[in-house]
């Protein structure tokens, strides 16, 4: 399948090609399959073909990427995929659409905790998955995750769904730091907290805060440089002018966070250049320009922040591999539903 650039940054359905389409074999480009939108990577993948000559193309999509690039099957024309989540990164392994990548200045770059073991995945910029908190009725400066089962939050707690990957993620951390009987009793105290059923999105609980409805929230931190800068829907800027952030256990093991990263596809037909990519993608130059974008954190080492992303306060990210906390996802999940969480408060 000879890939057309106009057509591959449109937001495209995700019925799989057949899996007897021609090869994408181009010199002087690469092709990323990515679940980030386009317009929020544009920046830059435009610094790299300016610095290298090599022209990127993006196939943007919602959902299925892993269906769609396994039943392109040898013929796929992904060379690098691009995501959001650590769980979908561990998805692409799992799924088999990625191959090991074992190289010197990635792994000099990228620190062990934000990537794979097997170098099937690894990390570009990380985001807290926080407590927005509502600046008038909570005079606390310090949380940790453990307090939000405290009884002192009954009815003062939102959420969006509580197995969304971004929650699930946190609870995973929570088995690997605590164990799963510890996280089931904790996940008991978060319900009986909660304010109403979780639904919505992470902005739409700072909304929430900003109309009194709840006193705290779970949130990524990269919504709230996305609001404060909100041009097109000027009323977000008062959701988080209501709000503060908390950082969670930042005494202790420190914050949890995630990832948005970066694999090599497993038949990628440019992989020189895919690799050249993932170099690039890995170094100061492009984590600057990425982090600011996304109003993230740079995985480098002593790569700063924006300024935007500065302004949440200093962040203490919990230590603990990645990988290991996907690895307690599922048991999450289950304890999620186990609970009954979703259902919202008992009275």
């Amino acid at each position: 399948m000879t890939m057309k650039k106009h057509l591959l940054k449109a937001l495209v359905a995700t019925t799989a090609l057949a899996a007897t389409a021609a090869p994408a074999f181009a010199d002087g480009e690469v092709n990323i399959y990515s679940y980030r939108q386009p317009e929020l990577i544009q920046p830059v993948l435009d610094a790299f073909t300016k610095d290298t000559g090599i022209a990127t193309n993006v196939l943007f999509l919602d959902k299925g990427l892993v269906e769609r690039i396994t039943a392109e099957g040898a013929n796929s024309p992904a060379d690098v995929i691009l995501t959001v989540d650590i769980s979908r990164l561990v998805e692409a392994k799992e799924g088999g659409v990625t191959q090991p990548v074992q190289n010197d200045v990635i792994n000099k770059d990228i620190p062990a905790n934000f990537r794979d073991p097997d170098g099937d995945w690894f990390g570009l910029t990380t985001r807290g998955r926080v407590v927005y908190a509502s600046k008038d009725r909570v005079n606390a400066d310090t949380i940790t995750y453990e307090e939000l089962a405290d009884p002192k939050w009954k009815g003062k707690l939102c959420m969006r769904d509580a197995q969304h990957s971004y929650n699930i993620g946190l609870f995973a951390s929570m088995v690997a730091h605590h164990g799963v009987e510890y996280t089931e009793n904790w996940l008991k105290g978060v319900k009986e907290n909660l304010a109403r059923k979780p639904d919505g999105n992470d902005r739409s609980q700072a909304k929430s805060i900003m109309a009194g409805e709840c006193d705290i929230a779970l949130g990524n931190t990269y919504y709230v440089g996305l609001m404060k800068t909100n041009e097109k829907e000027p009323e977000q800027k008062d959701w988080v002018e209501a709000m503060k952030v908390l950082f969670p256990n930042t005494a202790d093991r420190g914050t949890h966070v995630n990832i948005s990263g970066m694999a090599l596809a497993k038949n990628a037909p440019n992989k020189d250049n895919a690799v050249k990519l993932m170099e690039f993608l890995s170094s100061g130059e492009a984590q600057k320009i990425y982090a600011e974008q996304v109003f993230e954190y740079p995985v480098l080492p002593g790569a700063e922040p924006s300024e935007i992303v500065k302004s949440f306060g200093e962040i203490k990210p919990d230590t603990l591999p990645l990988a290991d906390i996907a690895g307690n996802r599922k048991v999450a999940s289950e304890l999620v539903d186990k609970v009954g969480l979703n259902d919202g408060p008992s009275n």
